[in-house]
């Protein structure tokens, strides 16, 4: 007689890799299939980053530096909400990963449950907070005068919407968990050129101003969210929880939370760190303010294969992790090292020749301070570049192990590093200490993070390489089995 795993089994393993566009991270070559899951992610990201750039440059073409300014005002402030969302959904679905890799149908569905009830209670207070502490917050990074209104206008629109961020997030997270990369890109790529369509209709056509790309935004997070869940719902039902999966258990929801929680928070406490920085940055004026701008946006296109391979590798270590895949997760992350040496040497190459191209094309700006200013930034950052994809492919995977101290603990290097820079640096040095500032501490967590990787209980062999209560070593790939 079939036991209620066997029949849930069963109703996943009917629905076929085809139907789940999945890429199966537990077997194979490591890093072909890592390249193959990583490849929309990256494609997504470029696409996210490239309408931001559009954002940026419409705003800078039209409306002038100075509402660019206002936009980059709350560049910190809005990097904060995205990475909340962005580790909270990547926390909960660690969760739903290691689930999916054990072959464990039930625990996958309530794993759903637990998180769209964590979600829904966050995005609630989020909202309340952000509609309540965005004018304030404003005032004490001191927003300069002149571009207070704007940035606020701007702000509100996102912080009032933030449901769409949070939601878009969380299903996309959720179909990465079971090996599905590829549908998220599809939707955002729709979305995206609304986007741009919105952009030029809103802020050029309609006057619209700041608020004009705000809600371009919001209205283009929107549509990629109802479209993630559309797919769920009629091609991706292992997702779909029942009523009865909602009871998930005090164990469960903890265990949920407290992953959940601990990725977002971390997220934050690097962007609370951003988020000073960029109160040292704003007593720089409004022409530093809009270089600082223009050259994050250069130099976050520049990584976005690191970003990448950081998502695909906490997949694979969840899912490995629970399929009990030890050696696996070692290689697989020692190859991603590879990976990251060969972007930077591709970002170097890139960014010391063409630079100054890349900044006029994203601020439309010819003002030599601002241009020599991202110039600077980019070119230093680049050789760097390398060592941030490390941190971010370690500190991922510990998050895929189930760490949750240690990555916090690197958070809190990059925050008391970047209050020393914005409180005693940049007062003195100007934009230089600016520049100088993340590199340097990339290299500190970088050291700290990959001590703690390969000291890690579970990484030396000293615990149990299957989380307990999951099911046998081959579960998933039975799952996927026709």
């Amino acid at each position: 007689m079939k036991t209620e795993k066997d029949v849930t089994n069963s109703k996943i393993s009917a629905q076929g890799p085809s139907a789940l566009a999945a890429v199966d991270l537990i077997n194979g070559p490591i890093m072909k299939n890592l390249l193959i899951f990583m490849l929309p992610i990256l494609v997504s990201y470029i696409f996210q980053q490239l309408y931001n750039a559009v954002d940026t440059a419409i705003v800078g073409h039209y409306l002038g530096e100075q509402s660019l300014a206002a936009v980059g005002a709350n560049v910190a402030i809005f990097d904060l909400m995205v990475m909340f969302a962005q580790g909270l959904g990547n926390g909960l679905c660690i969760v739903v990963s290691r689930a999916y890799g054990a072959g464990d149908g039930r625990r996958l569905r309530m794993s759903v449950a637990g998180s769209l009830v964590i979600g829904a209670g966050t995005i609630a207070v989020m909202t309340v907070l952000s509609l309540l502490g965005l004018g304030p917050l404003l005032r004490l990074l001191g927003t300069p005068e002149v571009i207070y209104g704007e940035a606020l206008a701007y702000i509100r629109i996102i912080g009032g919407w933030i449901v769409v961020m949070f939601a878009y997030n969380l299903l996309s997270s959720l179909l990465r968990a079971i090996g599905n990369s590829a549908m998220s890109l599809v939707f955002l790529i729709l979305s995206s050129v609304l986007n741009v369509i919105l952009d030029v209709a809103l802020v050029a056509g309609a006057g619209m101003g700041v608020q004009g790309a705000a809600a371009a935004t919001v209205i283009a997070q929107g549509i990629s969210a109802l479209l993630c869940a559309v797919y769920i719902i009629r091609r991706a039902g292992i997702l779909l929880p029942r009523r009865e999966d909602f009871a998930c258990g005090k164990e469960l929801y903890l265990e949920l939370a407290g992953q959940g929680y601990a990725m977002a928070f971390m997220g934050s406490v690097v962007n609370i760190g951003s988020v000073i920085l960029q109160y040292g940055i704003n007593s720089l004026g409004a022409t530093v303010i809009a270089g600082h701008t223009t050259a994050r946006k250069v130099f976050m296109l520049c990584i976005l294969p690191n970003t990448a391979m950081g998502m695909a590798i906490s997949t694979f270590v969840s899912q490995n992790k629970g399929a009990g895949h030890r050696d696996r997760i070692i290689r697989g992350v020692k190859e991603s090292y590879v990976f990251d040496l060969v972007c930077c040497a591709a970002a170097i190459l890139l960014l010391f020749p063409f630079a100054d191209e890349l900044a006029v094309l994203i601020s439309g700006s010819a003002n030599p301070e601002l241009i020599g200013n991202v110039v600077a930034y980019v070119r230093f950052a680049a050789l760097f570049s390398g060592v941030l994809g490390v941190l971010h492919q370690t500190r991922l995977a510990l998050q895929g192990l189930g760490a949750k101290f240690t990555p916090m603990i690197s958070s809190f290097i990059e925050l008391i590093g970047k209050c020393i820079f914005a409180w005693l640096l940049v007062p003195r040095m100007g934009y230089r200490a600016v520049i100088l500032c993340e590199p340097l501490i990339w290299c500190v967590m970088t050291v700290h993070l990959v001590f703690a990787f390969f000291t890690n209980p579970y990484i030396r062999g000293k615990t149990d390489a299957r989380p307990q209560g999951e099911a046998d070593r081959n579960g998933a790939k039975k799952l996927r089995e026709q």
